[in-house]
């Protein structure tokens, strides 16, 4: 589904059941430059454990500079067979620097897309897509032209924004919070070019409404 606001409170779970969790994609994802705490997976975790949800400990695949390609491979190598009740895919950032042909973005994108639904046991309420962010505002992009990244991140996240809603899954567009960067330093790590624990706590509000309408409590 596309995204909604919630106009509903923040309910808490009161089961007893486990949730399994699976974070795919790439620097973003394990939180490069900030402790694995404040990484975004390890937040939504804990945020949701503040709800009794019981969320076990993330498993990532992920790794600094991953581009499509490279994350299908990653989990091909893994060969995970487990399923999971929560999967989330943020990928894209890595084919946008390097310049890769959008097209094959858009083709890449869709096998992983179909990858997470089967971590999910095919139940697309369960997987949740996020937007890539826009690098071009922090301090490591000083000197290059900030509205060409900006047009690019734009038009690969056009591509998965409607990927995600053909098959009916949750999409969460973080990119605006990633360009209050520009003028908040507190939003960016101490790399100059990653996200701070606080840029992924915003992210983390956002996710984790998508996630408390999704998945039964």
């Amino acid at each position: 589904m596309e995204y909604v606001p919630s106009t509903e409170q923040t309910t808490t779970a009161t089961n007893n059941q486990s949730f399994s969790y699976l974070a795919l994609g790439d620097s973003y994802t394990i939180g490069e430059s900030v402790p694995a705490e404040q990484s975004f997976p390890y937040q939504l975790s804990a945020e949701l454990n503040k709800l009794n949800y019981k969320v076990s400990e993330p498993t990532i695949i992920a790794r600094t500079g991953w581009t499509t390609d490279e994350l299908i491979s990653a989990i091909k190598s893994r060969a995970v067979t487990q399923k999971f009740d929560l999967v989330t895919l943020l990928i894209g950032v890595n084919n946008q620097y390097r310049h890769y042909n959008i097209d094959t973005y858009r083709t890449e994108f869709v096998q992983l897309l179909n990858t997470a639904l089967t971590f999910a046991k095919g139940n697309a309420k369960h997987v949740f897509v996020v937007s890539i962010p826009d690098w071009g505002v922090t301090p490591f992009a000083a000197g290059q032209d900030a509205n060409r990244i900006a047009g690019e991140i734009d038009a690969y996240n056009a591509i998965n924004q409607q990927e995600a809603a053909k098959v009916g899954v949750s999409y969460i567009n973080i990119t605006p919070i990633s360009r209050v960067a520009k003028t908040d330093a507190s939003l960016t790590a101490t790399d100059g070019l990653h996200p701070s624990g606080k840029m992924y706590g915003q992210w983390v509000q956002l996710i984790k409404e998508q996630v408390i309408k999704n998945i039964p409590q």
